[in-house]
Formats: structure tokens, sequence, C-alpha cells
């Protein structure tokens, strides 16, 4: 059967070169990328159908290339870190190529001998790999023609959508936000929403149990910490918009950082164990195949002699990389002792870090897991060796240091980003009888593909809207919260400024929300949860972010609820997926464009036509509409569900 063939590697690439640019507009902004191995299986389906001889397990690779994009642009996560400490002007292109290039091709080769161990010997469900199973499987059965086709306009009709209000709120005939802040005592609060179709999108991804922790985090930071932090912190008289903000920013994401972290620490502990037993079967059974027992072709994966000696001269250029980094620095007289640290640090942690993102995949998904708990994690423990190493060193040279600690670890967090999504493909692969060294060769090259496009959008988001916290951004500026919290905790530990005791009080939060989430999964209400990892990005993300994806999540949970009393349940319940997915691409890839006009014209809003002054009225007129094309589009998702 067709398999690895040139066109699949080729639709593979193009998917991935777009989803990826996508990706990296949305995690800048919002903090979450999106899953794209489901709408890359449709668009895959519609497009070979019109050739010969094509096949399930060609789709299959297609999508497998195309997953990168929903997983190696995670690495924006950190990367904007080195910019925001002041450290790089801008994103040099073949040192981020390389990053991302090195750090995703250790992921899948750190991967591969788990794959026995969480995927073919496990119970683990892997939600999103079975159900990318399913849409291939749907799509190679004769009479899917019409379905395919359905499933690729619902996806471009959620893409024009949203670029349309995109446009809209570019024209500046609509605003893009509503927000207002308010007295509470002698401190203050604020309540608004981003007026983003593409955060319906993720809403409708992740769940109504994630929006619901993420809703719990929200009333947590601005319903009880921000009213106590403010106090006497706001002028008396006029506007507090920016008072209250500026807590936000520099108290009460802090809590929420010692909650995500806390968070994640429990994550891993529930799952060791299962990762030290899988782990151990992947051994013995590797040694089985080598005593001469025969393999079935949907056993074989690469060589694993190839996969050591792969990640053992991974460690050169990594190596390499580092020592360019510190040349001509102000530690540049550590370069011997740093190099060696980091690099021992990237090969054992590598393993680690691949077993408990593709166990935590496992469980709930590549799009829900809560991968930017390993990039704080790696940043953590990064710094504080580092620290220890260089002894008074850190406080002579903090930023250095910091930007050191962020570059080492884009490189780690890179092994994490892929090893979240390769062993779902595999899952998916094992359902659908691909051959899993196939999948893995495909797998990087949808690396290679991805890294060739990420260094350009981030140097084009830079120059266009800057990041929040960097210097000169302006009021357009993207958050990046990730890399602003990860920027924020190395700071802290080598400036010795981290606000121990407000990261504490996350903590303690958190473990109050741990209680909670067990005694909910531990009882007869089991269908209830909490998710301590969303409840931690609820407190941290601003709510403008926030309260679109738990609106999104309502919408989505109501529409499921509906799909399912429908005559094709199934069906009209992937035709959400789609469409939610469109939502994304579509909003996401407008950004892109739009940077790219903002980049050309150096001005702030190229576009804008409506006059000052007509801002009061564009939220009004913002609301209708955006309420109106959410209505529309899910009414339009149903009936082309059937």
């Amino acid at each position: 059967m067709r398999e690895l063939t040139l066109r699949a590697v080729i639709l593979g690439g193009l998917i991935t070169l777009i989803f990826t640019a996508a990706n990296v507009y949305l995690g800048l902004k919002v903090g979450l990328t999106f899953a794209t191995s489901i709408p890359a299986a449709v668009i895959s389906m519609a497009v070979l159908r019109r050739f010969a001889q094509h096949t399930v397990v060609e789709n299959n690779i297609v999508q497998t290339i195309a997953s990168a994009a929903g997983t190696l642009s995670a690495i924006i996560f950190v990367l904007p870190g080195l910019v925001m400490v002041g450290w790089w002007q801008g994103f040099p292109y073949w040192t981020t190529l390389l990053v991302c290039m090195i750090g995703g091709v250790l992921g899948v080769m750190y991967s591969i001998p788990l794959r026995r161990a969480l995927v073919t010997g496990s119970d683990l469900p892997f939600p999103e790999g079975v159900a990318a199973a399913e849409v291939l499987r749907v799509g190679d059965e004769t009479g899917s023609a019409e379905e395919n086709r359905r499933g690729l306009r619902v996806i471009l009709g959620g893409a024009v959508a949203s670029a349309f209000f995109g446009l809209l709120g570019a024209l500046k005939a609509v605003s893009t936000e509503v927000a207002t802040a308010f007295r509470v005592g002698t401190g203050g609060a604020m309540v608004g929403s981003s007026l983003s179709v593409a955060l319906i999108g993720v809403g409708h991804l992740v769940g109504l149990t994630v929006g619901v922790a993420m809703l719990t985090g929200l009333l947590i930071a601005h319903g009880v910490l921000m009213p106590i932090f403010t106090r006497g912190e706001v002028p008396a008289s006029g506007d507090i918009s920016e008072s209250v903000a500026a807590v936000f920013s520099q108290d009460v994401r802090f809590v929420g950082a010692g909650a995500m972290a806390v968070a994640a620490l429990w994550t891993l502990l529930k799952i060791i164990g299962p990762i030290t037993r899988g782990i151990r079967a992947s051994l013995v059974s590797s040694r089985a195949r080598r005593g001469g027992q025969q393999v079935e072709l949907a056993e074989r994966d690469l060589p694993f002699p190839l996969v050591l000696g792969s990640i053992a001269v991974s460690m050169i250029p990594i190596g390499l990389l580092l020592w360019s980094f510190l040349r001509g620095t102000e530690i540049g007289h550590h370069t011997g002792m740093l190099i060696v640290l980091s690099v021992l640090f990237t090969l054992i942690s590598g393993l680690f870090i691949a077993a408990v993102c593709g166990y935590m995949a496992g469980l709930i998904g590549a799009s829900n897991s809560p991968i930017s708990s390993m990039g704080i994690i790696t940043v953590l423990s990064a710094a504080l060796l580092i620290k220890v190493a260089t002894g008074s060193e850190s406080q002579a040279n903090p930023t250095a240091l910091v930007a050191y600690t962020l570059f080492t670890a884009a490189v780690v967090f890179g092994i994490a980003t892929i090893s979240n999504d390769n062993l779902q493909d595999l899952k998916t692969g094992q359902l659908v009888g691909a051959t899993p060294w196939k999948q893995q060769v495909a797998l990087i090259i949808g690396v290679v593909f991805g890294s060739l496009v990420i260094p350009p959008i981030l140097q084009l988001m830079l120059q266009a809207f800057g990041f929040q916290g960097a210097e000169g951004a302006g009021p357009d500026a993207l958050a990046a919260p990730q890399a602003a919290l990860m920027s924020s905790v190395a700071q802290g530990i080598f400036g010795d400024s981290l606000d121990w005791g407000k990261v504490g009080l996350g903590a303690l939060i958190a473990i109050g929300i741990i209680a909670i989430d067990e005694t909910l999964t531990r009882t007869s209400h089991k269908r209830l949860a909490l998710p301590p990892l969303a409840v931690g990005m609820g407190m941290y993300l601003p709510m403008g972010l926030t309260l679109m994806i738990v609106v999104g999540s309502v919408i989505g949970a109501l529409y499921n609820r509906r799909a399912a009393r429908s005559a094709q349940p199934e069906k009209a319940t992937r035709m959400g997926v789609l469409m939610a997915t469109g939502l994304i691409v579509g909003e996401s890839l407008f950004g892109v464009l739009h940077a790219g006009i903002i980049a050309a014209t150096g001005k702030a809003a190229p576009l804008g036509i409506f006059p000052e002054g007509y801002e009061a009225a564009g939220q009004w007129v913002g609301l209708l509409v955006f309420a109106a094309l959410v209505t529309g589009l899910y009414r339009w998702t149903g009936k082309k569900s059937g």
C-alpha cells in the first residue's frame, strides 16, 4: 500500500506551513495552540481522493507531518522571552531554526522507545489519536467523498467568517475588546473580554471541563485576589484601569504561576509509576526482538541503535549553539562548565520529559496536555542548576544568565512539544494499520517544515506588534503569556526578586484545588473534575482571553449536546470540531497577514478607516456582529452535518 509518498510529503508540508503560521500567532496572543491532525486529515482526504491509488495510511502520513504545526509551534512559549529580557533584538533565522529543529528531532527520538509502553502496551485513551483514526477510516470508506467535501467546506466557512471579523477589527469598524474597571472598596477589579472568534473555537476544542476550571481560576484571580491586592493601590478618582492592570501583571500572575507549578508537579508524581513500568516493558520487548523474534510490519520502529546514535550526535550541535550563544558575553569565562551542564541537563531530562508529555497526551489529548507546565518546570530547574553552578556570578550578570537559561530551556522544550504529539500520531497509525517507522520519519519531516517557517513568523510578529513587557512594545503588543511567565521566573531566581510569598500562596491554592479535584474524580461524581493546571491557567491569563474561552466551551458543549440527539451524532460532532478549527485558522492567518501589512507600512493601524470618537459605538457594533456571526456559524454547521 502507498504510504510515505512524495505527494503525501508535499501536501503535509504545505498544510504544516499554513497551520504553523496560524499557531504561532494564536500562541503569542493567548498562550494556547490548536491540534491540527484532524483538520489536516480532512484536507488530505479531500485532496488525495482526486489522485489514483490513494490509501488511508497515505492520508495518515499527511496528518502526521501536519501535526508538527500544532506542536513544534509551542516553542514560542519560551523563545520570545529572550526578546522580553532585552537579550535579543530580533530572532536570528539560523539560530532559531536550529533550536526548533534539533529539539523537535530529539522529541521524536526520545519518544520512540515509549511507543510500546504507552501506545500498544497500555490502556491510555489517546482521545485525539482515536478521533483522527476515525476520521481517516470514514474518509477511506466508499461513498464518503461528499462528507469529506462538507468537512472541508465547514473548515473554510469558519476560517472565512473569523477572518472577516478580524478584517472588521482592523478597519476599526468594530471593537475587538470590551472591558471596564470598577472599584471594590479601596481597591478595584476589572471585567471584560476579547471579541475573538478564534477564542470561541479554542473553547469548543478544550471542552466544558477545562472551561469550568479556567472560570474557577478567573474568579479566584479577579473576584478574590484582585480586590485584595489593589487595596490602596488605585487612585481616589479618575480611571483606575492602568492601576488594576499593573497589579494583575505584577502580583496576581505570580500567584497563578505558583498554582501552575504545583499542579504540574502533582501531575508528574501521579504518572511516574506508570511511566517507569512502561519503559521497563519497552526495554524487555526490545531485547526480545533482538533475540530473533519475528516483528510485524505494524510494530517496526526506527532501529534502536539509530535512535541512540541520533540522540548522542545531536548533543554536538547543541553544544555548538550554546558556545555561539555564550561567545563574547559577560559569562563567557564559564563557557565550558555551562555547556557541559546544559548538555547533560538536556540529555538526562529529555527521556523523562518525553515520557511525561507522552503520558499526559495519552490521558487527555495533545491539545489539553499542560505542555506549558513542563516549560515552567524546565526553566525553574535549569535556572536553579545554573545559579548553583555559577555562585556569586549570578548576582553580577543576572540578565546574561537569564538569557542563557531560556536558550537552554528552549531546546529541552522542543523535546516536550514533539513528544507531546508523537505518541498521539502513533496511536492513530496503530488503529489504521500504519508502519511506525514511516510515521516517525514523517514527523521528522514535519519538524523540518515547521522549523523553516517559525523564525520569519516570529520576526514578523515582533516587528508588527512587539511583545508586552519588551522595550518599545505598543498598545497592541502580543501578550506571549507563557514566555513572559518563564522569563519572570528566571529573572526572579537570578535576581533574588521572585516573590516567593505570592508563589507560595498560589501553591496553597493549587493544593486546595487538587484536593477538590481528587474528591470529585474518586467519588460518585466522576463526570465532574477540576483540572488544577487549567485553574492555574485561568488565574494567570488576562480575563480578556480567559472569559471568551469559557464562553466558547459552553457554546461547544451546547452544540455537542444537540449533536448527540441528531440522526448522525458522530458526524455532527465532528463537523463542530472542524468548524471550531476553521475559526482558529481564519483569524490566525488574517493576523499574520495584518502583521505583514503593519510591518510593511510602519503604521500601527494601516487599515483603520473609521474616525476617532467611534470607539464607544464600535463596542456595541462589535458585540452585535460578534454574536450574530457566532450564532449563524453554529446554525450553518448544524445544517451541514445533515
